[in-house]
């Protein structure tokens, strides 16, 4: 995120110059949403959250929230590549001993040895599909919960405007 200037609150001009020019932008954007939202959002509730983007700490601290969700993406896509190596692993192990066992089996014993290494290798691919949807449900339930602390965070912070999802479910 880039840096943005804070105004110096000694310079009333300068203030009130940029809040006019934020303000205006924050109307151009209102303008593309649907209607249903235009009308919850006010001209004063738009002047208010161009004072507020006015002082840097609002930058600062979604910033922070930002880096935080960066970092817990980042961490949560390596434990699925781990999961996705160990798979790939365990598939590679079972099909060598597959293939020594067919290459050490008799003839007679050969079509029960196909079927229950059949059977084997789609054990291992209920068993994989299973743990891989396990660990994609916890990683949208960890990003779930990583956007209510988000939206907790920003509501006890007062940002105008600002309610948790979970209170607009309600």
């Amino acid at each position: 995120m880039d840096s943005y200037p804070v105004v110096s609150t000694s310079d009333p001009t300068k203030q009130q110059e940029r809040h006019y020019y934020l303000l205006s932008e924050l109307q151009t954007l209102v303008k593309d949403l649907p209607s249903s939202f235009q009308q919850r959002l006010s001209y004063n509730t738009l002047s208010d959250l161009a004072l507020a983007l006015i002082d840097g700490t609002v930058f600062e601290i979604v910033q922070g929230l930002l880096d935080i969700q960066h970092l817990t993406e980042k961490n949560l896509y390596n434990q699925r590549q781990k999961l996705h190596c160990e798979h790939q692993a365990l598939k590679q192990e079972l099909v060598k001993r597959h293939k020594d066992a067919l290459q050490t089996c008799k003839s007679h014993n050969l079509t029960l040895l196909k079927s229950n290494q059949q059977t084997e290798l789609e054990a291992l691919e209920v068993r994989v599909r299973e743990e891989q949807r396990m660990m994609d449900k916890k990683i949208v339930a960890e990003m779930d919960q990583k956007v209510i602390d988000q939206q907790n965070t920003l509501e006890r912070l007062a940002f105008l405007g600002f309610m948790s999802l979970l209170i607009l479910r309600s």
